[in-house]
């Protein structure tokens, strides 16, 4: 009777203390969530005034690793419906806890279509935060997609190359045409080499951190028409690399024109094939 009293002492006590863990475990849980929230709402404030932002995955999707295998290197892809693509005239990308949480504004011309809108390209991430795409419609409304994404230090990531190469080979561009999507839209890709160096990087060679240094403006054309105007910051990633889709037209020409923080400016052009 002792053996088994002390058994049922030993499992109780047992139970207990897995409720006690379990209890902390939930309010741990909670407190984040409300921070999450609570960080969410100063800078929503921030970046879109009075203006009120609603979860809307029925008007945009955001495709985000929940654990990324480079923090410097993160992919995201942003799908906007055919049925509201018409009307989206901007798209910001925002992860909350980085230095500096807007990754950029693409700001759509008449070349970007009608058609369901793809838009992919990769960030850093700085530690574990929401990350989300909010499209502006020509009404004024803020439709939002958010994921959470598991990564940390992609902001003060060392460098890929020396500063001095990366440095040289700047500006340099790759303008791809790729296959027509379904519905008529087609599809192109962009690169072009820049260290997108954050400030936050510090020179192997030297130990003193790199001066912020990244491209501010790319501005994709087709014909002459705009496609998207991006104006981005220290979250892109090196060496930009941007997929996306556009309406076709009858020059087929892509233009791409980009400028950085020194005011250096890059430009390059591309024609299909059989054009």
């Amino acid at each position: 009777m002792m053996v088994r009293t002390e058994i049922g002492t030993t499992l109780l006590r047992g139970m207990r203390l897995f409720a006690a863990v379990a209890l902390c475990a939930a309010a741990g849980a909670g407190a984040h969530a409300a921070d999450e929230e609570d960080n969410w709402l100063a800078l929503q404030k921030d970046l879109f005034g009075a203006r009120t932002v609603v979860e809307d995955t029925s008007a945009v999707v955001l495709e985000a690793p929940y654990r990324a295998d480079d923090a410097a290197l993160v992919p995201l892809t942003v799908r906007i419906p055919a049925s509201v693509a018409g009307s989206v005239k901007k798209l910001s990308l925002v992860i909350d806890k980085n230095p500096a949480p807007l990754v950029a504004d693409f700001n759509f011309g008449p070349a970007a279509g009608t058609g369901e809108r793809v838009l992919e390209t990769r960030v850093r991430i700085d530690m574990y935060s929401n990350v989300r795409a909010i499209v502006e419609t020509a009404d004024g409304k803020l439709l939002m997609a958010t994921k959470f994404v598991k990564a940390a230090g992609g902001c003060s990531a060392p460098a890929l190359k020396d500063t001095d190469a990366a440095l040289a080979e700047a500006g340099k561009m790759q303008i791809k045409f790729l296959a027509n999507a379904a519905d008529g839209q087609r599809e192109g890709q962009i690169k072009i080499r820049h260290p997108q160096y954050s400030g936050l990087q510090l020179n192997q060679a030297t130990g003193y951190y790199i001066p912020a240094k990244f491209l501010r403006v790319i501005d994709v054309a087709r014909g002459g028409e705009r496609v998207f105007r991006m104006e981005g910051g220290i979250s892109l990633s090196e060496d930009p690399n941007i997929r996306f889709t556009y309406a076709g037209g009858g020059d087929e020409t892509l233009q791409v024109t980009a400028e950085d923080t020194d005011g250096k400016q890059f430009s390059g052009r591309a024609v299909p094939k059989g054009s």
